[in-house]
């Protein structure tokens, strides 16, 4: 699944590669996020031709609309959405935390009320595994418990068994359906957990490294830690994982979080930011970001970024698209979406080539040094 090409030699950052049966995915990846089903505000083949080679979907939001038993008779959801690249599909334990309207966790798994409709559901990990099967994506994740920044450690510590005793159900009751049922070549990951507590992690990561999952996750980051916080978390944890399996830091979204994450040798990144701010009217750019609605724009008939090749700094100038939120014209949101995931993957790209030609550390310095802002 995944190849190791090269490590630079003054940091942890990895150049690889994991194949997979829709494609293979050049590492470090972004995954642009498209929750239900859609990139939000963007045509696939938009995604596509800036250079996204795979994309993160949710697993909570499809079982409940459009529910399972449509996308089966779709033939799952790559055809059902015409997407014919690689799909990660998160568990939605984190949506089931933070959306649900009442919850109540127990070993055997977690029964909450839908933000929709009120209606209770009750999964546990082996559904989620079933309902990832029934989806067909590449990369499943199991169903995790996540705790918020800050927390107790007896808080995360019992999260952090919960989410061991799933993982190996998860990973169990995959392979007995394979056993049973081959199908298609589903990944499976493992997620860390264990908040800010390195014992705990270290204890998460013994035990999931001892169980031959396709890849790991470190999660619980990113859910209201200060920036330095997260980057000890991700710096301990990915030197706990093994060299050649992927590594996953679940919803680290932001330009130079990703690069620092990098560095301590983590491979994968997904997040709502691209779209979620072009959305509102925030556009990402090598000096860092722009709120376009701003007055100063006005008159500013400049791309957006001039060092950036997307379709809309080509095109289109900053007094241009300030004109479009100003009339609320559906067009700015599409063409700052569009604009903020093709920078977000060219991102990527010139990481890897930094990585390639062992210049990792002079591309962090200078990228960094013109970026402003978060």
């Amino acid at each position: 699944m995944f190849e190791l090409i090269k490590q630079d030699k003054n940091s942890g950052a990895r150049l690889g590669k994991i194949t997979t049966e829709h494609g293979v995915i050049n590492t470090p990846v972004f995954m642009p996020v498209g929750t239900h089903a859609t990139i939000k505000g963007l045509y696939p083949k938009d995604v596509v031709d800036a250079g996204a080679e795979i994309m993160l979907s949710n697993t909570y939001h499809l079982f409940l609309r459009p529910g399972m038993e449509i996308i089966r008779k779709s033939g799952g959801l790559h055809k059902f959405m015409a997407w014919d690249r690689p799909i990660l599909t998160d568990s939605g334990g984190y949506q089931v935390f933070s959306l649900a309207l009442l919850r109540k966790l127990s070993d055997k798994g977690v029964e909450f009320q839908s933000h929709i409709d009120g209606f209770k559901h009750f999964l546990t990990p082996e559904d989620v595994i079933d309902i990832q099967q029934v989806l067909g994506s590449d990369i499943m994740m199991p169903l995790d418990e996540c705790v918020h920044y800050p927390c107790t450690k007896d808080q995360a510590e019992v999260a952090m068994q919960r989410t061991l005793n799933w993982a190996k159900r998860s990973f169990k009751h995959k392979n007995e359906h394979i056993k049973h049922s081959p199908a298609k070549k589903q990944f499976l990951f493992g997620i860390v957990q264990g908040a800010t507590y390195e014992d705990l992690r270290s204890e998460c990561a013994r035990e999931l490294t001892d169980i031959d999952f396709d890849g790991f996750s470190i999660g619980g980051v990113s859910v209201g830690e200060p920036s330095d916080l997260i980057y000890n978390i991700l710096d301990y944890t990915a030197k706990l994982l093994p060299q050649d399996k992927p590594r996953y830091a679940m919803g680290i979204g932001y330009p130079q979080d990703i690069i620092e994450a990098v560095q301590r040798g983590v491979d994968m990144f997904d997040c709502v930011v691209p779209t979620r701010y072009g959305r509102n009217g925030t556009a990402f750019t090598s000096t860092g970001k722009i709120v376009i609605k701003n007055a100063p724009f006005a008159e500013d008939f400049r791309p957006l970024d001039d060092k950036c090749g997307c379709y809309c700094c080509r095109n289109f100038s900053r007094a241009y698209l300030r004109h479009l939120f100003n009339a609320q014209e559906m067009l700015g949101l599409t063409l700052l979406s569009l604009h903020n995931v093709y920078f977000f993957l060219d991102l990527m790209r010139k990481i890897r080539k930094a990585i390639a030609d062992n210049s990792f550390g002079e591309f962090k310095r200078e990228f960094l040094g013109n970026y402003n802002g978060g």
